[in-house]
């Protein structure tokens, strides 16, 4: 098959969205499919070019047999709503714009958020009279308004009517969660076109590490309880409720919150971190993504964090599903489908969002009772090898885009 993949991120972004597109495309080339992804100069989250790359109208590599064009697009940080919202305009344009120059395609994958990359395989799909399989990995606009980026208003009613057309339109929808699922049958979309598939991990890449880890002196961290944060620092993740859970911890000199990645909130969170003396709390930015595994396995256990909304009771943040390949414990301050997860593999500890205490407590739990974060490691890491590993995930991927690209999953869609 050829298979047209449009993304706004793809490596060496190191984010969620761009990791899953690309493990995907590796399993199908390795599958014998021809594949293409258009993206954008990697510039995630600073809104500056990588090194090695340029901000052009048309550039072209291969990275691991995966076909990459990168088109123009406007470019600027991962903060401020009017400009990304350009920036997300201006990718969806270039991709349209592009559209009769790109290699012919079997069928068109899109992925969202973000929304307007989404949107983008309907006009693509047509022209290229391919049907069109939608990705969606978070709840747009809804997700918006929970962190409260936007207000509730006309604009979101358009927003909302644009979210309708592409689930009506789209031949086929991949949600990552069952509740993502719940939410669009309750829209009225037919049930026969929504096809689960939840993000795993590459069981290649993060595997317990064995061995003298170079990091862990170099950072200073030796004799350390290290409770790990990894990812994107932004509206949604809430992080100041781990700089008040170490600030609750301060007594215990042999625990250390060590924090890594990047966002539009990581320079207030640091200004929050030196204005409250906060020497338990490590602060790196973001990493390669060679050097993540050496990174987990500086954590005895994994916070995974959001805001407490309703919203974010349907994600399942694809982070603990490396944390459990690493065999590292989580400590989930996210409820919904993300803690049931947890709870079911035995893997962690379920707090409640935004409850520092709650979190402080958990850690010190872990931190004095060696065996019981051995136990859960080894549960985790079981676990996600038999539900969530990716090459078995990208399979049934392929699964599902070879009946759609045969015709075989159009759903006539006819609801408001």
């Amino acid at each position: 098959m050829r298979i047209l993949f449009l993304s706004h991120y793809f490596p060496p972004e190191v984010n969620a969205p761009a990791s899953r597109t690309y493990e995907h495309c590796k399993a199908w080339v390795r599958a014998g499919h021809e594949v293409t992804v258009v993206t954008c100069a990697p510039n995630h989250p600073r809104g500056i070019v990588y090194d090695g790359y340029r901000n052009r109208l048309w550039q072209r590599e291969t990275r691991d047999g995966i076909a990459v064009v990168r088109l123009w697009t406007f470019v600027t940080a991962n903060e401020g709503f009017l400009k990304r919202s350009l920036s997300y305009l201006s990718f969806m344009l270039a991709c349209v714009a592009a559209a009769p120059f790109l290699p012919k395609a079997d069928v068109v994958l899109t992925t969202s958020p973000q929304f307007f990359n989404g949107l983008a395989g309907f006009p693509v799909s047509r022209m290229k009279r391919a049907p069109w399989i939608l990705e969606i990995r978070d709840l747009w606009p809804e997700s918006v308004v929970a962190v409260g980026g936007m207000k509730r208003g006309r604009l979101i009613k358009f927003l909302e009517s644009l979210e309708m057309f592409a689930y009506r339109k789209a031949d086929a929808i991949v949600p990552v969660t069952d509740s993502f699922e719940r939410y669009m049958v309750g829209k009225g979309i037919a049930p026969a076109k929504i096809h689960v598939i939840k993000n795993g991990v590459d069981a290649s890449v993060y595997q317990p590490h064995i061995g003298i880890n170079p990091l862990r002196a170099e950072l200073g961290l030796d004799g350390k309880f290290v409770a790990a944060y990894f990812g994107t620092h932004g509206m949604a993740h809430k992080l100041e409720t781990l700089l008040e859970a170490a600030a609750l911890l301060r007594s215990h000199p042999d625990i250390v919150f060590l924090l890594v990645g990047d966002g539009a909130e990581r320079r207030r969170l640091l200004r929050l971190r030196d204005a409250q003396d906060l020497p338990n709390v490590m602060m790196l930015d973001q990493q390669p993504k060679a050097k993540m595994p050496l990174l987990w396995d500086l954590a005895a256990v994994s916070i995974v964090h959001l805001k407490k909304s309703p919203v974010f009771t349907t994600v399942i943040p694809s982070k603990i599903f490396e944390s459990m390949a690493m065999e590292k414990p989580i400590l989930i301050g996210v409820e919904g489908e993300s803690a049931e997860i947890i709870a079911k593999a035995g893997a962690g500890i379920c707090v409640e969002p935004e409850n520092a205490r709650q979190l402080a407590d958990a850690v010190l739990i872990l931190a004095r009772d060696p065996e019981r974060l051995r136990s859960m490691g080894a549960m985790g890491r079981k676990f996600v090898m038999e539900h969530f590993d990716r090459e078995r995930l990208a399979m049934r991927y392929e699964s599902l885009i070879g009946r759609t690209a045969a015709g075989l999953h159009r759903v006539s869609e006819t609801a408001a």
